[in-house]
C-alpha cells in the first residue's frame, strides 16, 4: 500500500481512498485479511544474544586468556594458593561482564513495552475496544485525552486536539493537530500536524485517524530498526587493555624460551629451567590487572552515585575521561521541561519575571518610573494575569516537597506566573466561577472562557491564544488611564512588543477581555486588548556552569534537539553553547552528504529539527574524526543515538525506558552538570590504571632484567622460582590494589581530554616505566654481585653464600617496588606532594613489610622460601638501595615536565 505522495500531502477523502477504508472503518472480515497479510502491530522481539553466546564472548579476551594459562602453569609449579588466587579473579571478571552485557540487550524488549495495549477502533461500523496489536492499515481509531496512540495515523477530526510528542520529536510542548492536508512534502515530523504517531499521548481534545503504518512501518518502529542496526563499541580502555593482553602474551612466551635456552645451553637441567622460565612468565602476567580495572570502575561507579550518576556498563565509566564532545538533547537535558512565563508587555511598558520552572518562587520587575506610575503597571500586570490564569485549564499541585503541573504546560506557565505575584488560581475560580467556555482549537488558536460571580450579575468573558488572532479581535486597549480605543498607532505598538518577545524565541501569547458578555456568541469580538506574555522552556541555572566547567576541561558541547531552530538558537547562546558556529536544521542536513557533514562538522553547535537518523549521523560524523563522543537524551528519539554514541547517557527522572536501556549511564536527576561529575571520575579511573599498569609494569622491567642479565653473564640465578611468584604477590597484590583507591590529582579537570588512539603507554609513560625498570635492575644486579664475592669473607659455604646474596637481592627487589609505588602514584608530579595521600597504599605497604620480615625470619617460611637471616647491616645496605630509585625518578619526571613546557612553549610560538 505504497503512495507516491506522503501521507501528510494527501487529503482525508485521499488518504481513505488509498487505503481502501471509509469513515466507519474496514469490516471484520477485511482486518483479519490485512492482519494476516501485514502481521501484528508490533515491534518484533529482536534475535538477541543467548545467555550462553553472551558467557562465550567474555574468553575471547586475550587477557583472560592468558590468566587461565597461568592458573595451569602455577598448578604445575605446585603453587596452589596462587592458582587458586588468580581462578577467582578470572571467574569475578567473567562474570561481571556477562551481567553486564546481558542487561545490555534489553534496549529492544523496552521499545516494546511502550507500545499501546488497546485502542478504540471502528468496526463494521460501530465501535469496539480491541488489542493494539490487532490494528491494521485503513482502520480508522478514536483518541481522547490521555490516550496512548496505537499506530501512525492521518488525522481524519481533530477537535481541539493536542499530542504530546516529545518522546518521538523532541517538541518541548504539545503540537495541536489539524486534519487538513498540507502542501509541503519534506515536512519534519514535528510539523506533519495531521498525522498522529505510535507511541505519543494525547493530552487534549479528541479526534479520529486513519491507521496508515503499524508495527515496524510505524515512526515508532523505525527507531527500533535504528537502535537494533546500532552495534555496540568497544570502549578505549577495552582496546588498551586488548593491545596490553597482546604484548604481555607475547613477552610471557619469549621470556619461557630464552631463559630456558639460555639455562640449557650452559648445562643446567632443562626440567628445572623449564619450571624456572614458567614461573617467571607467570610473573610477567598481570593476574591483578582484571581486578584493578574492575575495582577502580567499581569505586569510579559508587562515586558517580553519589553524584546523580547510574552506570550500566562498567568500561563506559572510564571512557568519560576521553569524552571530547557531548551532544546533548535539549528538552528536559539542557533546559527544565517547564515553561516558564518571562516577559510581560502591558500599556507600552515591557516588565520581566524571574525564577524557572513551575515552583511559584519569583519576582516581577517593571520598567524604571515613578512610584505611582510603577503601581499603576503593576496593577495592569494583576490584570493581565488574573485574566490569564482563569482562561486556563491548568492548575498547580504541591507534591511530595515539590510542585506538579497539571495541564497543558503553556498554560502552567500562565497560572505559575499569576501565583508568582500572589494570585492563586483556586481562590480567582471561587471569586469569578467559569460559566462557559469556548474552547480552544487549532484552527481558531484561541481560547475563550465566560465568568461570572454570585453576587454579579453580568457575565466577563478573558481570552488568550495567537497575538494576530487576539489582537484582530479587539477593538479597545487598557491602559493605566482606563480604557481607550485601539487605533493604528496602538496596534502596530503591540505588534512591534510581538516581534521583539519572538525575537527571543519566547513563545508569544496574547489576553484581552470583555465586560458585560450575554453569552457566547457576543464574547470573541470587540474585545479589550491586555496585554502579551512571553514563555519559554528555561535553561537550567546549573547547566550553564556545567557547560562552562566542559570548556575548561577541553570538552565541546552540542545541541542536537527537535525544536524550532529559533528556540534552539536562544537557548544555546544561553547556555554559552553557541559562539562562533553554526545552527544547522533537518532539512539541511538531509541535503549533506555524510562526508559533507564531516567536513563541517567542527563548524555547527547547534541542530534543530532532526529526526532520529539526523542524530546518528551527527555522532557518526564526530566518532570519524576519531573524537569520543558521549550523547544525552530522555526521549525514544534518542535512543540509536545514544546506543551509538561512545558513552549514552540517558535522564532518570523523565526519560523513557527505552532512552535508559539504550544508554550506559544514566542521571538520577536529570542534571546536565552530573555529567561533569562524571567526566572528573572517568578520568580518575583512567588515571589509576594507568598508575597501576605503570607500577606493576616497571616492577616487571626490573626483575626480568634482573635474571636476564645474571643469565647472559654467567651468574647463579638470583631468585628462585618461589621467590619470583613471591614478588610477584607482592606487587600484584594489596600495593597494586590500592592504587585503584589513588585520590585524583587536583588538575585532573584542568587538561584537555585524552586521545583515545594515544593508548595508556604515551612516550612518558614508556620512559619513566624504562627508567626505573633499567635502575631496579642496575640495584639488584651489583648487589647480587657484591653479596656473592664478599661472602667468602664472612666464613659462609657457597650454598650459605648464594643464599644470603638471593636473599639480600631479594628483599631489594620488594623495596624498590614498594617505593616505586609511591611513585607511580603520579607519571609527572613530584612524589613529595602528598605522598602518603593514599591511606590503602600506606595500609598495604606495611602488611607486605610486615610479611616479608616473616618471610625471612620465621622458621617455616624462611625454609619454604629458602631466604637466610640478614642482619642490620644487610638491612641498611639494602635500603639505600632501594631508597635511590626515589631520586632517580624524581629526575626522570623533571625531564618529562620540562619537555612538556617546551613542546608548548614551541606550539604557543
Amino acid at each position: 500500500m505504497s503512495t507516491t505522495r506522503p501521507w501528510h500531502c494527501l487529503t482525508a477523502t485521499e488518504a481513505l481512498e488509498q487505503l481502501q477504508s471509509s469513515e466507519t472503518g474496514l469490516s471484520g472480515a477485511e482486518a483479519a485479511a490485512r492482519l494476516s497479510r501485514d502481521g501484528p502491530n508490533e515491534l518484533p522481539r529482536a534475535d538477541g544474544v543467548s545467555p550462553w553466546q553472551i558467557l562465550a564472548e567474555q574468553f575471547k579476551n586475550l587477557l583472560i586468556v592468558i590468566l587461565l594459562i597461568a592458573v595451569a602453569l602455577s598448578a604445575l609449579l605446585g603453587e596452589v594458593l596462587e592458582s587458586i588466587v588468580i581462578a577467582v579473579i578470572v571467574l569475578f571478571a567473567i562474570g561481571l561482564g556477562f551481567l553486564q552485557e546481558y542487561r545490555a540487550e534489553r534496549a529492544m524488549e523496552a521499545l516494546r513495552r511502550m507500545a499501546a495495549p488497546q485502542a478504540k477502533v471502528l468496526r463494521d461500523g460501530r465501535e469496539q475496544l480491541l488489542p493494539a496489536r490487532e490494528l491494521v492499515p485503513g482502520d480508522v481509531i478514536l483518541l481522547g485525552a490521555g490516550d496512548r496512540v496505537p499506530a501512525d495515523a492521518r488525522l481524519l477530526e481533530a477537535v481541539n486536539l493536542r499530542a504530546n510528542e516529545a518522546a518521538l520529536t523532541g517538541e518541548s510542548v504539545p503540537v495541536s493537530k489539524d486534519s487538513a492536508a498540507l502542501d509541503a512534502p519534506e515536512l519534519g515530523l514535528g510539523d506533519r500536524i495531521n498525522l498522529v504517531y505510535s507511541g505519543t499521548d494525547i493530552g487534549y481534545g479528541r479526534g479520529r485517524g486513519l491507521v496508515v503504518a503499524t508495527g515496524l512501518g510505524t515512526e515508532f518502529g523505525r527507531v527500533t530498526g535504528l537502535l537494533a542496526g546500532v552495534a555496540q563499541q568497544r570502549t578505549p580502555l577495552q582496546q588498551n587493555l586488548d593491545k596490553v593482553g597482546r604484548v604481555l602474551a607475547i613477552a610471557a612466551g619469549s621470556v619461557v624460551v630464552l631463559i630456558a635456552g639460555l639455562g640449557v645451553l650452559r648445562g643446567e637441567p632443562l626440567l628445572e629451567m623449564v619450571i624456572f622460565g614458567v614461573a617467571l612468565a607467570v610473573a610477567v602476567v598481570p593476574e591483578a590487572l582484571p581486578a584493578v580495572v574492575t575495582i577502580s570502575l567499581a569505586i569510579g561507579v559508587q562515586r558517580m552515585v553519589k553524584r546523580h550518576a547510574l552506570v550500566r556498563r562498567l568500561p563506559t565509566v572510564e571512557t568519560l575521561g576521553s569524552t571530547s564532545v557531548i551532544c546533548s538533547d535539549k528538552t528536559g537535558t539542557l533546559t527544565r521541561d517547564e515553561m516558564t512565563l518571562r516577559a510581560l508587555w502591558a500599556d507600552g511598558a515591557m516588565a520581566t519575571l524571574s525564577g524557572s520552572g513551575y515552583a511559584p518562587e519569583g519576582a516581577l520587575t517593571l520598567p524604571e518610573a515613578s512610584p505611582s506610575e510603577q503601581q499603576a503597571q503593576r496593577g495592569l500586570i494583576e490584570r493581565l494575569l488574573r485574566a490569564a490564569a482563569l482562561c486556563s485549564d491548568a492548575h498547580l499541585e504541591r507534591e511530595d516537597g515539590g510542585w506538579r503541573l497539571y495541564g497543558d504546560p503553556t498554560e502552567g506557565a500562565l497560572v505559575v506566573a499569576a501565583a508568582k505575584i500572589g494570585l492563586d488560581k483556586a481562590a480567582l475560580e471561587r471569586e469569578a466561577p467559569r460559566r462557559d467556555e469556548i474552547p480552544f482549537s487549532a484552527e481558531r488558536k484561541r481560547m475563550t472562557t465566560l465568568h461570572r460571580a454570585e453576587t454579579d450579575p453580568q457575565m466577563v468573558a478573558y481570552a488568550k491564544g495567537a497575538a494576530e488572532v487576539i489582537l484582530a479581535s479587539c477593538d479597545r486597549l487598557q491602559t493605566a488611564d482606563g480604557i481607550r480605543a485601539l487605533d493604528a498607532a496602538a496596534r502596530e505598538q503591540i505588534e512591534q512588543a510581538a516581534r521583539a518577545l519572538a525575537q527571543q524565541a519566547l513563545r508569544v501569547l496574547a489576553v484581552a477581555y470583555k465586560p458585560e458578555v450575554k453569552g457566547k456568541d457576543d464574547a470573541e469580538h470587540d474585545l479589550i486588548f491586555l496585554g502579551l506574555a512571553g514563555m519559554i522552556d528555561p535553561p537550567r541555572a546549573e547547566a550553564k556552569a556545567a557547560i562552562a566547567d566542559c570548556a575548561r576541561a577541553g570538552i565541546r558541547p552540542i545541541m542536537i534537539t527537535g525544536d524550532h531552530p529559533e528556540t534552539a538558537r536562544a537557548i544555546a547562546a544561553e547556555l554559552g553553547i553557541l559562539k562562533d558556529g553554526r545552527v544547522v536544521v533537518g532539512r539541511e542536513l538531509d541535503a549533506m552528504s555524510q562526508a559533507a557533514l564531516e567536513a563541517a562538522i567542527e563548524d555547527i553547535d547547534v541542530y534543530a529539527r532532526v529526526s532520529p537518523e539526523h542524530k546518528l549521523r551527527v555522532v557518526t560524523a564526530w566518532q570519524t574524526r576519531a573524537r569520543v563522543c558521549a550523547m544525552t537524551g530522555d526521549g525514544v528519539n534518542d535512543a540509536p543515538a545514544l546506543k551509538k554514541a561512545d558513552i549514552g547517557v540517558a535522564m532518570g527522572r523523565t526519560g523513557t525506558d527505552v532512552s535508559r536501556e539504550a544508554a550506559d549511564m544514566t542521571l538520577t536527576d536529570d542534571n546536565f552538570a552530573s555529567i561533569v561529575g562524571a567526566v572528573e571520575e572517568g578520568r580518575g579511573i583512567f588515571s589509576n590504571i594507568k598508575k597501576y599498569l605503570m607500577y606493576l609494569l616497571s616492577s616487571n622491567i626490573g626483575e626480568i632484567g634482573l635474571i636476564a642479565v645474571a643469565t647472559l653473564a654467567g651468574l647463579p640465578l638470583p631468585l628462585s622460582a618461589v621467590q619470583i611468584l613471591y614478588v610477584n604477590l607482592a606487587t600484584d597484590g594489596l600495593p597494586a590494589l590500592a592504587l585503584a583507591f589513588d585520590p585524583p590529582e587536583k588538575d585532573l579537570m584542568q587538561r584537555p581530554p585524552r586521545d583515545p588512539r594515544t593508548g595508556i603507554f604515551t612516550r612518558p609513560v614508556i620512559f619513566l616505566m624504562l627508567v626505573g625498570g633499567v635502575w631496579s635492575t642496575i640495584v639488584n644486579v651489583s648487589l647480587f654481585v657484591h653479596q656473592l664475592n664478599g661472602s667468602a669473607a664472612l666464613g659462609l659455604d657457597a650454598e650459605q653464600a648464594l643464599a644470603r646474596a638471593m636473599t639480600m637481592t631479594f628483599v631489594s627487589l620488594v623495596l624498590i617496588e614498594f617505593f616505586k609505588a609511591y611513585n607511580f602514584r603520579s607519571d609527572r608530579d613530584s612524589v613529595l606532594q602528598r605522598p602518603f595521600a593514599n591511606k590503602w597504599l600506606n595500609l598495604a605497604i606495611a602488611w607486605e613489610l610486615t610479611l616479608l620480615l616473616a618471610i625471612v625470619y620465621v622458621p617455616p617460611l624462611s625454609t619454604a622460601f629458602g631466604t637466610y637471616a640478614i642482619g642490620p647491616q644487610d638491612w641498611l645496605l639494602v635500603l639505600l638501595g632501594a631508597v635511590s630509585i626515589v631520586p632517580v625518578l624524581e629526575l626522570a619526571k623533571w625531564l618529562i615536565r620540562r619537555t612538556a613546557s617546551t613542546q608548548r612553549t614551541l606550539v604557543a610560538g
